[in-house]
């Protein structure tokens, strides 16, 4: 057996004080990947709140 191979460290899970852990898919209060935009977040979104404009392309006559 390789030991000097370093033990697989998640660098996406985020470094919390001790005593608080992550919320995951086994302590949340349903099934699945949860939301990035938040629990308070419904869809589908009003036109008025979406944060997108449309480019419009000036061409040189």
């Amino acid at each position: 057996m390789n030991k000097s191979k370093k033990p697989y460290v998640d660098p996406g899970w985020p470094k919390l004080p001790d005593g608080e852990e992550a919320v995951t898919e086994l302590s949340s209060s349903r099934s699945g990947g949860l939301s990035p935009f938040g629990e308070d977040t419904e869809f589908p979104l009003p036109a008025s709140k979406l944060p997108y404009l449309h480019p419009h392309t000036v061409i040189n006559t």
